[in-house]
């Protein structure tokens, strides 16, 4: 018996290191499971480990590096090098005029810790849209997509039924906000994908909604957990759902 495509794709995605903690956890689950797909992986390692002993590394020609080193600006010709400055000099004088040009000084701060979320949650919706699926468990049943997340993140998340109020639940996946991997509800409205992260102890919004790239984020606190929910539904709507979640009681 051979593995799937699709495990066989996975596979090869965790071999080269390009999977999420998440995804690379779901895989080395499937490879514990199934000795073809372990087979499948031993195999791939000894061909590769065989590929780097017996074809060795040519180093690229000398003249290849200076052609490449001058193209960047790494390099300049002997007659201009005492004259023309540098990159890193170019590089630093453009610094200094960002932060020096209108005359006053400027307090350089790095992003706040909710702003980075935003980001990070927006950008995981992004990807799931792009993605052959939004959801790594397709099903409207929260007696379904809640056991799903036990055994792959240390708590399972509040799912809650919201079909009567016009938002049926759809799924749910793992996405990893700042290295941890957290849980994703999924919902819809009407042809709209609402993605609702839950990120224990994270931080939320100062106030209000906020808008990335034209997605729509509400965030809020419960029970020592931020959710965030992102969309591409109308603001009205994103609120109507954030408060229909938390009015809402789970199911025993």
């Amino acid at each position: 018996m051979t593995p799937a495509d699709d495990d066989r794709l996975r596979l090869n995605a965790y071999i080269d290191g390009e999977l999420d903690p998440a995804h690379a956890l779901e895989v080395e689950a499937l490879i514990a499971a199934d000795p073809a797909l372990a087979a499948e992986r031993d195999r791939v390692e000894a061909l590769r480990g065989a590929i780097r002993e017996r074809l060795p590394r040519e180093a690229a020609p000398p003249a290849l590096a200076r052609r490449i080193e001058a193209a960047v600006g790494l390099t300049q010709a002997p007659a201009r090098r005492a004259s023309a400055p540098s990159w890193r000099a170019l590089a630093a004088s453009v610094a200094l005029a960002v932060v020096l040009a209108s005359g006053t000084t400027f307090l350089v701060t790095e992003p706040r810790p909710a702003d980075s979320t935003a980001d990070m949650v927006v950008a995981s919706h992004l990807r799931a849209l792009m993605a052959p699926s939004s959801i790594d468990v397709a099903s409207s049943d929260r007696h379904t997509v809640k056991p799903w997340f036990n055994g792959r993140i240390p708590e399972s998340p509040r799912v809650v039924d919201l079909a009567s109020e016009g938002f049926p639940l759809v799924g749910g996946r793992i996405d990893v906000i700042g290295r941890t991997p957290v849980p994703t509800l999924v919902y819809r409205r009407r042809q709209h994908v609402i993605s609702v992260s839950a990120v224990p102890g994270g931080q939320t919004l100062a106030s209000g909604p906020a808008q990335i790239a034209g997605y729509n984020i509400l965030s809020w606190r419960d029970n020592g957990v931020a959710y965030w929910a992102v969309s591409d539904v109308a603001a009205p709507d994103l609120e109507a759902f954030e408060k229909a979640f938390r009015a809402a009681t789970p199911e025993p």
